[in-house]
C-alpha cells in the first residue's frame, strides 16, 4: 500500500530507525517521508528495484541518512537509474562520478554499479523482467514478519543469502547478504515494520 500524503503525524509511531526513538519530535523529515511512503512496499517496476540496488549498495559502511539526502543527486548522476544508459558507462564517466560532489564518490562503487547495470539487464533477459527473477526468492509474496522491537530485526537471513550467492555468480558486485537484505526490506519482499508501526498493517501485516 502506497501512501501518497506527505503530510507528517508525529503522534503515530514509527519504526524506530525512522525516527531514532523519538516517537514524539520529527527530526529527520525525509527519513520519516522514506518510511511511511516507501520503505517496505512492494515494488513491481524494474528500474525502481534497480535504484533501490544502487543506493543499498553505495550505502555500505554509511548510514542510509547519508544516502538518502544526496538521493537526487544520485538520480541525475546515474541517468535516472537507467541500467540500459549505466551499462554503457566507462572510464571517463567513472572519471566524471568521482568529481561529482552529489553523490558518495568510491570507485570501487561506482564501478560495481556499472558493472551491476549489465548484469541487471542479463537477468531481464534472462526472466522477462527483473522483477520476475527477484520475486522467487520469497515465492512470490511478501513475507510478513512480526518483529516486536528493532532489535529482533536480523542482519540476514537464508532467502538473503540466497539472493547473494545467486546475483553474484550473475556477475553483481556489492550485494552481499546483509545488503540483499536491505534491499529486500525496501522494496516489500519482507514487512520488517515494527507490530507497533501504523505501517505494520497497512502493508498486511497481521497481529
Amino acid at each position: 500500500m502506497v501512501r501518497k500524503s506527505t503530510q507528517l503525524d508525529s503522534n503515530q509511531y514509527r519504526c524506530e530507525w525512522s525516527t531514532g526513538g523519538d516517537i514524539a519530535q520529527v527530526k529527520n523529515q525525509a527519513m520519516v517521508a522514506y518510511h511511511d511512503q516507501e520503505w517496505g512496499v512492494p515494488v513491481h517496476d524494474d528500474r525502481k528495484h534497480f535504484e533501490y540496488m544502487v543506493l543499498d549498495a553505495f550505502q555500505a559502511g554509511l548510514s542510509w541518512a547519508i544516502i538518502l539526502n544526496k538521493r537526487e543527486g544520485f538520480r541525475k548522476a546515474f541517468d535516472n537509474f537507467d541500467p540500459h544508459k549505466i551499462a554503457r558507462y566507462n572510464q571517463r564517466s567513472v572519471a566524471r562520478l568521482l568529481k561529482d560532489a552529489r553523490i558518495v564518490r568510491n570507485r570501487q562503487k561506482i564501478e560495481a554499479t556499472m558493472a551491476n547495470a549489465k548484469a541487471f539487464l542479463n537477468i531481464q533477459e534472462a526472466f522477462t523482467s527483473f522483477d520476475a527473477y527477484v520475486w522467487r526468492f520469497v515465492d512470490g509474496k511478501t513475507q510478513q514478519n512480526k518483529w516486536r522491537s528493532m532489535g529482533q530485526i536480523p542482519a540476514k537471513t537464508k532467502a538473503s543469502d540466497a539472493m547473494s550467492k545467486d546475483l553474484k555468480s550473475r556477475g553483481f558486485k556489492f550485494v552481499g547478504s546483509t545488503i540483499c537484505y536491505a534491499y529486500m526490506q525496501a522494496a516489500g519482499l519482507v514487512n520488517d515494520h515494527e507490530i507497533k508501526c501504523f505501517r505494520y498493517l497497512e502493508l498486511g501485516g497481521r497481529l
